[in-house]
């Protein structure tokens, strides 16, 4: 099988090599002046590395993901998948599917749900899309933790973007206690603190910070604005810790969302 691939950065470079090492013939294409993998035959144009290409995987910025779909839109062979990887929204997922089926391209939209360094093609992911299903035969017997949820895209942007919600603000929040926590001499003291609470998390405690807003959120919200004047007496603007200020609030207005059945 042959695969074409747009994008040599860090994801890209890390599931085309171990793409080639699976004995995929692998051609790509990236116009920044980055590393070529071993096994990997690097093109001078985006139409050179998609010839005779049965999946063209695209691993670029979500900026770039349109151009890149574009770049080498008819000469994509008929019957190929096409694989957008970037971490982009749904919206631009299901543009992507409508600039696809133009040409009755196979379009996946692919969620990766674990960083790439260290994993490559062992990164667990969701595929959405009217290719997914192909993609997923493909790539899970090729060593990829990956699931299909069906023809429509988007569905698998949406989880991701869901869960970076959480995840990404969960480090937000700790790197802004940590600038404020450094500013009172006590990063130590609190880096215990948080990792020692995260360590024994499990679901009844989610369920009970969820739950607990509920019926605790005016006290909470009274605790979360001195914690913010407390930030900027330290000199730390509480970018996130008004996020949370203003989610109480909202919380007090409009009470809380469902909790699944299954966490309570």
């Amino acid at each position: 099988m042959r695969m074409g691939v747009f994008g040599l950065g860090e994801a890209g470079s890390r599931i085309a090599a171990d793409l080639a090492q699976s004995s995929i013939q692998v051609s790509a294409y990236d116009p920044a002046d980055v590393c070529t993998p071993d096994g990997v035959v690097r093109c001078d144009s985006p139409v050179g590395a998609i010839q005779d290409a049965a999946v063209v995987i695209a691993l670029t910025a979500a900026t770039d993901a349109m151009e890149a779909l574009d770049q080498a839109f008819d000469d994509i062979p008929a019957g190929a998948i096409y694989a957008d990887f970037s971490t982009a929204s749904a919206s631009l997922k299901i543009d992507l599917a409508a600039r696809a089926f133009q040409r009755h391209i196979a379009f996946v939209d692919v969620a990766l749900l674990a960083v790439v360094p260290g994993n490559g093609l062992r990164t667990t992911a969701l595929a959405s899309g009217t290719g997914a299903d192909r993609f997923v035969d493909i790539f899970g017997s090729l060593g990829m933790p990956v699931e299909s949820l069906g023809e429509k895209p988007g569905d698998a942007a949406t989880r991701k973007l869901l869960r970076s919600v959480f995840m990404k603000g969960l480090a937000g929040v700790m790197i802004e206690a940590l600038q404020a926590a450094d500013r009172a001499n006590l990063s130590s003291w609190l880096w215990s603190n948080l990792t020692s609470e995260i360590a024994k998390a499990d679901e009844s405690l989610v369920h009970r910070l969820v739950s607990g807003t509920g019926s605790h959120a005016e006290r909470r919200l009274h605790e979360m604005k001195a914690s913010a004047q407390l930030l900027q007496d330290l000199g730390v603007e509480p970018v996130m810790t008004r996020g949370t200020v203003e989610n109480l609030q909202r919380v007090l207005e409009d009470g809380l969302p469902p909790i699944p059945a299954a966490a309570s």
